[in-house]
Formats: structure tokens, sequence, C-alpha cells
């Protein structure tokens, strides 16, 4: 063991990546240190983390949701840090080793980029920031040194299957998808699903944003152009196949026909623990496959007519520049208009390629104007839903 623990600030503590970061810190024997946390606006569940792993700082994204956190109940050596650019001085910190970046959505970017500026080590759970801006966050890695180790689970599978060979060995990166609760629901009958039935993910415990994600596969689709910029590979090389068992995370198959899948139960503890003690493997907290039971595995092409989200993100990859940034935030926004309410289910996807569609693509774009189309997509999405 090291003579001094690894510094991780948790970023999105309260949430499932969050929450299964700590769970691996907490089975590290002292090799991880978790130095900060950070929530938006769930005030309860961040002090008690605090007060469990005594971090240096906690910081609260959300000013008004700080009003409601209880000081008292904090170490009484832990600083609290309020607004998102707090976000940002706390991911920067020389005593920061490891930003794990688990804020969910668009509003994970700044404090990513923060943290890659200064070339630190990044566990990226924060998709959206390299389906935003992936082609100048590679070129900042190369600029600055820093390193991104991936931790969606079918990211983190490609990156340890291709270390059985080189880039320009690769034919394919094949992501796996669960196909969500609705892969064999009657095409009819999707314009009936409700938000409850949407947040029932068959096999996987996520956020409600992540989850509705699952069940249209947008998160296959934002997976896609995430792959792009994470292993410069083009797009035309990267496939999905559903796999209901969701034991199989992603698989690359090289020149030779070679397929190297990584395998484990679905639990992201594994993945998490991957990148926190990245390079070494260490005996963790994740659930193991039992051999001494039967397992059946099945692999199946998507269908498109469910599942045309996948033809949005193939679309994305393949345009780079603005496209992405225009497609996530677009999506972020008909999805919340979902769970309120607002948007049916199958409007989702549609309200996606319509705005990705009216956009005016730049091929060069630069970080200030992604962040002005992020915020121009949603706004098309409030006009699209009022229409």
């Amino acid at each position: 063991m090291a003579d001094s623990p690894k510094h991780i600030a948790v970023l999105g503590s309260t949430g499932s990546i969050g929450a299964n970061s700590l769970d691996v810190i907490a089975a590290s024997e002292g090799q991880l240190k978790a130095i900060a946390l950070s929530a938006h606006s769930r005030m309860d569940e961040l002090a008690a983390q605090a007060k469990k792993f005594r971090p240096r700082w906690v910081v609260v994204s959300d000013p008004k949701a700080a009003k409601r956190l209880d000081r008292k109940k904090l170490p009484s050596d832990c600083e609290v840090l309020v607004g998102p650019d707090a976000l940002v001085e706390v991911a920067q910190h020389a005593d920061v080793d490891v930003v794990l970046a688990g804020i969910v959505g668009r509003a994970g970017l700044e404090s990513t980029w923060a943290a890659l500026e200064q070339g630190k080590t990044v566990a990226l759970a924060n998709k959206e920031t390299m389906v935003m801006a992936g082609e100048l966050v590679s070129k900042l890695l190369a600029e600055k040194g820093g390193r991104l180790l991936p931790v969606d689970s079918e990211h983190s599978a490609l990156f340890q299957a291709l270390s059985a060979g080189k880039t320009d060995e690769v034919a394919r990166l094949v992501l796996t998808a669960s196909g969500g609760p609705f892969k064999d629901l009657p095409l009819h009958e999707l314009q009936q699903i409700t938000v409850a039935e949407a947040l029932a993910h068959p096999t996987w415990d996520m956020g409600p944003k992540i989850t509705i994600d699952s069940a249209t596969m947008m998160n296959k689709a934002l997976e896609i152009v995430e792959a792009r910029w994470l292993f410069g590979v083009p797009a035309e090389k990267i496939a999905v196949v559903i796999h209901p068992q969701s034991i199989v995370h992603s698989l690359v198959e090289f020149v030779d026909g070679a397929v190297i899948a990584q395998m484990s139960p679905p639990d992201m503890r594994l993945p998490i623990q991957y990148a926190l003690h990245y390079p070494n493997r260490v005996a963790g907290v994740a659930r193991r496959i039992d051999w001494g039971q039967a397992l059946h595995l099945n692999f199946d092409p998507p269908d498109r007519d469910r599942f045309p989200a996948i033809g949005l993100g193939e679309q994305a990859a393949k345009a780079g520049g603005t496209a992405g940034a225009v497609l996530n935030a677009a999506n972020e926004a008909a999805v919340q208009s979902f769970l309120d309410g607002d948007l049916h289910f199958t409007e989702i996807v549609p309200a996606c390629r319509s705005i990705l569609k009216a956009h005016n693509h730049e091929a060069r774009p630069t970080l200030e104007q992604l962040v002005k189309l992020d915020k121009w997509a949603r706004q098309e999405v409030s006009r699209w839903v009022c229409a």
C-alpha cells in the first residue's frame, strides 16, 4: 500500500455514481481518501457522507440548497464551498489527485475541463463532457498531459479490452445495451408509456435521467459519440448490440477477427474501482460471476424502428463539431419535459432529431460556442414542447 492515500474529489457524491464511488473508497483500506464531496440539492445525504468520510471540503453547487445544509452535522474541520465556481476550484486544487466526475449532464463540463487544464487524472462518469466537447477535450489532454479514465461500464470495458491490441488494429468497437424495459413491447404500445414504467430498468439501478436514456437508447447514441473521441476511432467502426443480461459490458473486435470482451455482473463499483486504482487491480466489493451456475448470454442487433436514437448518435459522431453538444442538450431538456409530464415518451427522440437538424453546424467550434449552443438547444425544446 502507498505511504499516503490517493486523494479523490467525488463530484456528484449523492448520485448513484457518487454513492458507489464512496463504497469503493470505504473498501480501499486507506489507499483512497475522499478529500472533497459535492452535491447540488441533497443536503441531508451530503452531511451524512461528510460525517462518515471526513473530507476537507464539501461543495454545494446550488446556493439556494446550501441554505438548507446543517453545518452543525459536518466535521469541525470540513470547509463548505458554495456555487458552480467552487466545483472548478476544488477540481483544480493541487491536493486533489483524481477527480471523479459523477455530475450528471452538461453541468459537469466546467469542473472536468478545469481538472484536465491542470493535467490531472479524471475518472469520467460524465459522458456529456465528451459528447459536447470531445475534440476540444482531446486537444486539451494532448496539450496538458492529463488522463481520462472512463467510468461508464461500456467505455471502461472498451478501455480494458483495447489493451489486447493497438488502435490501428481495431476493426470495430461494440457497445452492448440492455435494451431497457421496452425492448419487447409492441411498438404501438410505446405511445402509452408512463414515467414510472420508463424508470423501471430491468438490470441497472441508476438516476432518472440515465434510466430514461436507457429506455430510449439515447444513452447508446451518446456513448457512440463519446467512444469516437475517447478512443480515436471513426464512427463507422462503432456498433451497438442488444445484450439483455448486462454481463458483457462491451467488446473490441480486432482486424484478425479476435473479439475481446470484459465481463462481470452489472455493478458500477467495478469500473469505478478500476479507474480509481488504475493502473493496479485490487480486490474489491463488486459482485462476481458465479461460475457454478449456468450462464446464458444473448446478443441481438438493435431494432432501429424501436430505437431511432442510435441513428442520431451515429450522425452526431460522424458530423463532429457542434452536433454532439446540440444532441446532448436537446436530449437533456426533452427527458426533463417527459419527467415533468409535458412530453410523451415517443416524442423525446423526434424532438432531438428536429433540433439537431435545425441547428447551424460548425465543424470547429470553441468551448464558448458549444456552451451557447447548449443553451439554444434547450430553449428550442421548450418551443417544440409548446408548439
